[in-house]
Formats: structure tokens, sequence, C-alpha cells
């Protein structure tokens, strides 16, 4: 699918301020595949494609979760902001005939991560936490980790995405930990 057509098909589900987001990371994701040899073209597409299903109704993706096998039904135990992920890839898939993998997995794992994330994965995932319009503080930091390190970057997004969940006292998605703690093994 080309990006004139794909942005078309995001903007018509996302509110602005979300799409405007989604521009972001579509240029940061471009930015860090450029840096990190990661191809282009795919990083474009998993970036615009990354919050396709995150106005989705609650109640369409439980039903999917609960109906597809590919899909842990630990999911639903979980916040109900992990579930876009992994249901937009499907969706994406479904809807739009996306069919790289690479592409998936990417939009899949653009909230949790996982290990062995490939580096299309850790473009989106951190392209996601520094775009031009997040604000937070130690974005900043964040932003110099992605242009150190790809990999130093998915720590250290980990880690805030850790600390954030910690300081509100709500549950961590296993797969946040696992991706955390496969990156910080790798690193030996």
């Amino acid at each position: 699918m080309e990006r004139a057509k794909a942005l078309t098909v995001v903007k018509k589900v996302l509110p602005q301020a979300r799409y405007e987001h989604t521009l972001g990371v579509v240029e940061s994701s471009l930015e860090l595949a450029e840096a990190y040899g990661v191809d282009m073209a795919k990083a474009e597409m998993a970036a615009i494609f990354h919050d396709y299903a995150k106005y989705r109704d609650r109640d369409e993706m439980q039903r999917i979760i609960r109906e597809e096998p590919i899909l842990p039904d630990l999911l639903l135990q979980y916040h109900h902001e992990l579930w876009h992920a992994p249901v937009g890839a499907l969706l994406v898939e479904r809807e739009w005939g996306v069919t790289d993998r690479e592409v998936l997995l990417a939009i899949a794992s653009h909230t949790t991560g996982r290990p062995n994330m490939m580096p299309l994965e850790q473009v989106v995932f951190v392209a996601d936490a520094i775009e031009p319009g997040r604000t937070y503080p130690g974005v900043e930091q964040l932003r110099e980790k992605a242009k150190q390190s790809l990999e130093e970057a998915c720590i250290a997004v980990s880690q805030h995405t850790i600390r954030f969940l910690l300081d509100r006292q709500v549950m961590i998605y296993p797969l946040t930990l696992e991706t955390y703690n496969a990156f910080v093994q790798r690193k030996g």
C-alpha cells in the first residue's frame, strides 16, 4: 500500500491529535530506520498503522482477543490500552491486506515490546515514545539514547514504561518485563 492511501485510511479512524502523533511516529521511524539501516518503506508503513485500532470499540477488541488463537487471552487481564497493538496488526492484515510479517510484528509489539524484537520493531517501539509531539518528563533523554544506540533506547523506553506503571501501581504486562530483561541480557 502506498503512503498516501495508508495515511488516508488512518486519518479516517483517528482523532486529529492522534493522527498528528502518527505523523510524528512516521517522522521518527524514518529517522531511526535511516540511522540504523532498517528498511525505510517498512518502517513508514508500520508507523502509519501502529495506532490503527486505538479507537476501536473495546467490546469488539475483547471479542477479537477471545476469538483469535494467536492472541493471548492474558491480554484481557491488563489495561485496554495494550489491546490496540496486537488487535491492530490483525485488523491491518485483514482489512487492508498488509501481509509483511515484519510490519505486522512492529505494529503488534509497539506498546509492550517483545523479547528478540527485530530492528524494525525496535524502530517503531522507540519512535512511538520519542516522536516530536511527546513532551513528558524524560523524553529528551530517550531521544538522546535513540541517537546513540537503538538497543539502548529500547532498554530506556522499557524502563520508562515500567517506572510509569509502577508509579501508578498498576499491573505490568509480562511481555513488557520480558522485553526489558531480554535487552539487558543481550547487553550482557
